[in-house]
């Protein structure tokens, strides 16, 4: 080998002495910056030129370089590229960077870590570095777009009192769980309310079955391990984070103002006698204007080696674009490590709370309808401050429901967990783990006197009405693992891990309301006031409670082995049993087993200049769903009539469902080949994936004969979907040129989903239907799920036209034009799909000195959107109710009552500027106060780009109910925010 590269060296030598008489000779040292360990076969190259050559054994190399030549660029499979200015030198000790720490990367992968390279599951991990930058309303926004495969949609927009709904890779039950699985810190099903975006160190994504099996039960919609920031050794640190947001109407409806609706009187389109006499805009008068929401983070961290802390409290008030329509939180999260007995004994504890108050009466979907369907010439306001109410369809003044209603919710949430670890000998380790989850809301309601529900001439008399209701829920787990970690001969690694778990989830509710109030002095607080109690031509008084709990226990086992730090192989096994299965089928099993192969380090890979490294990824696992609702295996006891005795009258009881010995776990199983890849040095790195997965016992409630069934449904295993696609993930260095850097990531994925089986020979359903279309008129469901269909199918009529007097004309199935009256069920089809066939997202981060830009863009591509605003207010016959725009000029045609057909399915595909963040980080001089200081600036929402004419096409899209753009809706917004960072 070394005559071999010498006599290369000597033969370059020659050649480049022919060419120039004025090279000169350099020399030099190649190293590697971690153990300044010489690294042989380091190609060293003169920038621009073909002029190259390696580094021997020792890590040296000499080279005759050209007269004139300016850099050297030295690059070697794992290591970063670097270039070295030449100048007058002539020896270089050069020491290069390794480029494997990402392989080396630590991820969470269940109950245990693992690193990146030994993966061989469908495993996405996120760190804090890589987080959408600003101001969030849950801490899924910090990742949204970040994973392929995983849909995050917020479908209320910013409304502080909403949820993100959450979905991974498509549906995967019709009446269980369709959400991942939520560990924080290891507790399954934890609370989001309990971590802040400055609180989160990662997020783990466990997308495929092979990976998600651990989790069993709970896993079949996928995993998400949300790992928070811990205590570290070293000196005292605090940080300090806050930003001010705030919202702004992105686009509102355009509907008719007070000018154009009078401009339709003069055409005789519209009564005179609907000119109320004045001008408004609803909309205008709903929205919070001065809406600004704050936030503020301290955390303190500090401690040794062998005992360590850290602390964090937050406060934040967020306000959402809608009036009365708000949410005050604040918290805070304490985590406490601790290492004893020489190193044999662990200890850690986190403790978390948050305490919120939400203001829950405006921003309903409701009020949003009234502001575009009330007549805008219609007052608001009475001269003596009473409220203007009309009397059109569906009406309701909303601004009297936000002066005489009280909505709000108070809510305490909190948190432990302690984690015990015994080293029994070395390489056996014995962990218990404990934790308690408990979550309280006490809502409260009330209707003054004033209200226009409670009007003199209602049921309710001119009293008023008022309900509360108290939720409370825990959560206990105990969990106990035996870890066994063995190398041996330097190439085989072997690791088991053995556990065994325990989970008892129940919850209470209450609830109470009266009415007969004839103050309002008391609100809410003296229920016992009101007269409805004695006086029975009032509405009855109600009052409710309940309380259900289920038990989930489990053993579990999952095996790794490594060769040569190339070959890889995962087995898993959980068994677990669940109350809420029948009695025949309360444990289930699931398995899972994955292998990697390291391509990229066999020879013939390695080779391959371009290829800096290379996985196969081969995964299959089975997951189940216990997600649904407790006691639906047996009987259960429900209320009757009532029966006079003595002048006594006695309630009776009788069987509440049928009961089902033989229910059992929905079931997945699922295949994932991916391919990890690192391309030009790893300027490129990335994964693919390709999946296919199958869930089948599907549970819904079936049509049951009696006898010899008690009640007319049962809960039953019948159905199966499958799902299908493929996800890429890409990262790369685009550009480093001295003080400037430029990356790029992107991720994208499609989906396809089908029901391929709803009936069998006992149990059977043709279709079911989703998403009934509201009245006037009895539209129907909108969408239709039927066997051998694809899931979000919109079914309907196919528009043919107008006739000249502007009625419908549909298609029928012979294809001939019919009005909408001779329409019948054998001539619907369907007409439109409301799933995102594909999905993408792309991030540019540009970096110059302390300055750095982040431009992300999403977009949804290959679905439809039901536009049923126009359905509805784009239709003439909906005064005199106020209209769109679009009726008198798109739909100025139509003179006929709504129908639900393919005319107003519309194209939803859209882009996004969803983030765009502007940062400084200012040069600190050392001292002995502040360590770093960062401000930044970023704009949400920005820029939508769409052929859609509605409001937002970024619609529901997870479930079912897909691409509905509904009647009453949540404004959405652009926001900005301004924030600061600091490190003391």
């Amino acid at each position: 080998m070394i005559r071999k590269f010498t006599l290369t060296l000597f033969l370059l030598g020659i050649l480049s002495l022919a060419v120039t008489a004025q090279n000169r000779t350099i020399s030099g040292k190649v190293t590697d910056d971690r153990d300044n360990a010489p690294l042989p076969g380091v190609t060293v190259t003169v920038k621009n030129s073909t002029v190259a050559t390696q580094t021997n054994e020792e890590g040296t190399f000499s080279l005759q370089v050209p007269q004139g030549s300016e850099t050297l660029v030295f690059s070697f499979i794992g290591y970063h590229k670097k270039e070295v200015r030449i100048g007058n030198q002539s020896q270089f000790d050069v020491s290069l960077e390794s480029n494997e720490e990402a392989l080396d990367e630590v991820v969470v992968v269940g109950y245990g870590t693992m690193k990146k390279k030994e993966i061989t599951s469908a495993v996405t991990s996120v760190k804090a570095k890589d987080f959408n930058p600003g101001g969030t309303r849950s801490p899924l926004d910090l990742i949204q777009g970040k994973v392929a495969g995983l849909v995050i949609t917020r479908t209320q927009g910013n409304n502080p009192n909403s949820s993100a709904a959450v979905q991974m890779r498509g549906v995967s039950s019709i009446n269980g769980t369709r959400s991942p699985l939520i560990v924080i810190d290891g507790i399954p099903g934890g609370n989001l309310d309990l971590v802040q975006q400055d609180d989160i160190e990662s997020f783990d994504v466990l997308k495929d079955g092979s990976a998600a099996a651990i989790y069993g039960t709970r896993a079949n919609a996928g995993v998400i391990l949300i790992t928070t920031k811990k205590g570290k050794s070293g000196a005292s640190r605090f940080d300090y984070s806050t930003y001010a947001q705030r919202e702004y109407v992105d686009r509102k409806p355009d509907y008719l103002t007070a000018t154009d609706f009078r401009d339709l009187i003069k055409k005789g389109l519209i009564n005179s006698s609907e000119d109320l006499g004045a001008s408004t805009d609803l909309y205008d008068e709903l929205i919070n204007k001065n809406n600004l929401s704050q936030y503020h983070n301290l955390s303190a961290t500090g401690g040794t080696e062998k005992s360590n802390y850290r602390a964090a409290i937050y406060y934040n008030d967020a306000y959402g674009i809608a009036k009365q329509n708000s949410r005050e939180q604040f918290g805070g999260r304490i985590n406490v490590n601790q290492v004893g007995l020489q190193d044999h004994l662990t200890f850690s504890a986190n403790l978390a709370g948050n305490f919120n108050k939400a203001n829950l009466l405006g921003g309903q979907n409701g009020d949003f309808e009234q502001a575009v369907q009330r007549n805008p010439t219609a007052p608001l306001v009475n001269a003596d401050g009473s409220f203007v109410e009309t009397q059109a369809f569906n009406n309701y003044n909303p601004l009297s429901r936000l002066a005489n209603r009280i909505n709000e919710r108070d809510q305490q949430t909190i948190s432990a967990d302690a984690k015990l670890g015994i080293k029994i000998i070395e390489g056996l380790n014995f962990d218990t783990f404990i934790s308690y989850l408990r979550n309280t809301y006490n809502d409260r309601y009330y209707r003054s006197t004033r209200d226009w529900d409670q009007r003199l001439n209602s049921s309710y008399r001119g009293m008023a009405y008022a309900s509360k209701s108290n939720f409370m829920e825990y959560t206990k787990t105990l969990e106990s693992t035996l870890n066994y970690t063995k190398s041996f001969q330097d190439k085989h690694t072997l690791t088991a891990l053995a556990g065994y778990s325990y989970q008892y989830y129940t919850y209470e509710t209450f609830n109470v309301n009266n009415n007969g109030f004839t103050t309002d002095g008391f609100l809410d607080w003296n229920l016992g006031a009101g007269g409805a109690i004695n006086n029975t031509a009032l509405p009855r008084p109600g009052m409710g409670s309940g309380k259900e709990d289920n038990t989930l226990v489990a053993f579990f086992g999952r095996i790794n082995y490594s060769f040569a730090d190339k070959y890889f192989a995962q087995a898993i096994l959980r068994r677990e049993g669940s109350s809420r299965f029948g009695a025949n089928h309360k444990w289930g099993n699931f398995p899972a087993f994955s292998v990697g192969w390291q391509l990229g380090e066999e020879d013939f890979i390695k080779n391959i200049d371009a290829i800096s490294s290379l996985k196969l990824r081969v995964g299959y696992g089975v997951t189940g769903n216990q997600g649904i609702p407790n006691y639906q295996s047996v009987v259960t006891l429900g209320t009757g009539g009532v029966y006079p005795q003595d002048g006594v009258y006695y309630q009776t009881y009788g069987p509440g469902r049928n009961p089902n010995p033989d229910l059992k776990w929905e079931q997945k199983q699922e295949i994932n080949i991916g391919l990890d890849f690192g391309l030009w040095d790893n300027v490129i790195t990335g994964s693919l994936d390709v999946y296919n997965r199958t869930t089948k016992d599907l549970l819904h409630n079936y049509n049951a004969q009696q006898p010899p069934y008690v009640t007319g449904s049962i809960f039953t295993n019948v159905g199966t979907i499958r799902n299908h696609g493929v996800e890429l993930q890409l990262s790369a260095q685009a550009l480093r040129k001295g003080d400037f850097v430029w990356n790029i990531d992107f991720t994208g994925n499609t989906q396809n989903n089908k029901i391929t089986k709803l009936s069998n020979e006992i149990f059977q359903a043709n279709f079911l239907e989703f998403y009934g279309l509201p009245s006037p008129g009895n539209l129907g469901n909108a969408i239709r799920l039927e066997e051998g269909g694809a899931v979000g199918n919109f079914y309907g009529k196919r528009f043919a036209g107008f006739t000249d007097d502007g009625k419908w004309l549909f298609y029928k199935a012979d294809g001939s034009k019919v009005p909408a009256s001779q329409i019948n069920n054998d001539d619907l089809t369907i007409i439109g799909n409301g799933v995102p066939k594909l999905q993408l997202a792309l991030n540019n981060t540009f970096i110059y000195k302390n300055f750095d830009l982040s431009i992300f863009f999403r977009g949804k591509f290959g679905f439809d959107i039901l536009n049923t605003k126009e359905l509805y207010f784009g239709n003439k016959k909906w005064l005199p109710n106020n209209l769109l725009k679009s009726a008198i000029t798109t739909h100025d045609k139509l003179n006929d009552d709504p129908q639900y057909s393919d005319y107003y399915i519309e194209k939803g595909d859209f882009v996004k500027l969803d983030n765009l963040t502007l940062g400084y980080n200012a040069p600190i001089k050392t001292n002995k106060y502040v360590r770093n200081v960062r401000i930044y600036v970023t704009g949400r929402n920005l820029l939508t780009f769409t052929g859609y004419s509605g409001i937002d096409p970024e619609l529901e899209d997870t479930g079912f109910s897909t691409g509905v753009d509904g009647r009453g809706f949540y404004p959405r917004t652009k926001s900005l925010t301004l924030g600061l960072n600091v490190g003391f």
